[in-house]
């Protein structure tokens, strides 16, 4: 069975673990700096902070900018749970706006429509690894006083052109639009920790705050200490000591967990590569079906600088007289694994509960759900498993049809 996605591990990634297993650190040792600074500098950011999910991330994100009660938090329903989910943790409200139809990112002229008083910040995904218009998003947000928040946990490692024809690509996670940029190190995403995330910045004091954030709030060094010399119960401070100076999470991402990142940067681009080899051989392949849309991009440039998470389709299911349900059912005994990504959370139960969000909400995302089928798409696949899928695809369709 070809699943949609999942990860490429090889001898050397199992060896920098292993490494780390024979070592003097499991959890908060020099390995974890160590992938920060190198992950830091393949974005061209000036801070990273490894977490253990980038849902840790978007939570800590809002936190260190100071996003809670009262606030409004706009994103995309085009996305993860986690993307609006992280506002309802600080305590604002997750709202939605609708997104462009071709690329499946948030759309900047429905979020100036949509725009409120109390919106804080604005969680612009980057939908299968295709980045926001986040110069124009940025326009959107700064000009009105709000954070703006990157979730580029589909776009390792990817890149898009922001400028006049001929300007350079510029590095996700690396660029002067987004205040802090969000990255997934997920199995099923473009490199792997296992599990694990990471918030990068240019901001030293709100990288700081998420290191602190991270680990329950503790400050262990005394030059930070903040209780008295003269207090009657703790004055000494020993070697032994050290002070919770706020309320903080177990965020943690472990030593054997960054070795495994670090080995997995290193073949980052070799990874890029394939899955975009991958992509160009179904798009050339489905070019002439006019029951598939193949994915759509918000810049063609992009075309060779985007890190391809996802190969999202869209089927017109009507004119094959099939549901989806049935395509995947067939695809599946034919052993290629499908995936719906994602349905969107404005239309989830807890969304339509606590605020009252329906259908209509967002129309061009709500179409784009109806459509929409992930084909595999992962760095491992040969040639012949390329082949495999596009020849289930076209013919269970030309059966459908038939």
């Amino acid at each position: 069975m070809l699943p949609y996605g999942r990860q490429s591990i090889n001898e050397d990634d199992i060896a920098a673990v292993v490494a780390v297993l024979r070592g003097d650190f499991l959890t908060q040792g020099p390995v974890v700096e160590d992938f920060e600074r190198r992950f830091a500098a393949r974005v061209g950011a000036r801070h990273a902070v490894a977490v253990s999910s980038a849902t840790a991330a978007l939570h800590l994100a809002l936190r260190v900018a100071g996003v809670g009660r009262g606030d409004r938090v706009v994103t995309s329903p085009l996305t993860f749970l986690a993307s609006a989910n992280c506002a309802a943790y600080v305590g604002a409200k997750p709202d939605f706006s609708d997104i462009d139809p071709r690329s499946g990112t948030l759309d900047p002229v429905a979020l100036e429509q949509d725009w409120q008083p109390d919106t804080r910040a604005v969680v612009a995904v980057d939908y299968a690894g295709q980045a926001c218009d986040m110069p124009e998003i940025a326009r959107i947000a700064h000009e009105r006083g709000a954070v703006v928040i990157e979730d580029a946990c589909h776009a390792v490692g990817g890149s898009f052109h922001a400028g006049p024809p001929g300007s350079t690509a510029v590095p996700i996670g690396g660029h002067p639009w987004a205040d802090l940029t969000v990255f997934s190190f997920h199995p099923v995403k473009t490199m792997t920790t296992g599990e694990g995330g990471m918030l990068v910045t240019d901001r030293a004091a709100w990288a700081a705050r998420a290191r602190l954030l991270r680990s329950h709030g503790i400050v262990r060094d005394p030059a930070g200490f903040v209780t008295p010399d003269d207090d009657e119960v703790l004055g000494e401070k020993g070697p032994w000591f050290y002070e919770m100076q706020d309320l903080g999470w177990n965020y943690r991402l472990t030593d054997l967990q960054c070795a495994l990142g670090l080995s997995q940067l290193g073949r980052l681009d070799g990874f890029l590569a394939r899955r975009r080899q991958i992509v160009a051989a179904y798009n050339a392949a489905f070019a002439g079906c006019d029951w598939l849309v193949t994915p759509r991009l918000r810049d063609e440039r992009d075309a060779a600088t985007i890190s391809w998470h996802l190969y999202t389709v869209q089927l017109d299911f009507a004119a094959l007289g099939r549901t989806r349900t049935e395509v995947m059912a067939e695809l599946r005994a034919a052993g290629v694994g499908t995936q719906v990504l994602y349905v969107p959370v404005h239309l989830q139960p807890w969304y339509r509960r606590t605020f009252g969000y329906g259908p209509g909400k967002c129309p061009a995302a709500e179409s784009f759900y109806q459509r929409a089928l992930s084909l595999p798409l992962h760095p491992a696949m040969t040639d012949g498993d390329v082949g495999h899928v596009i020849t289930c695809v076209k013919a269970t369709a030309q059966a459908c049809v038939a």
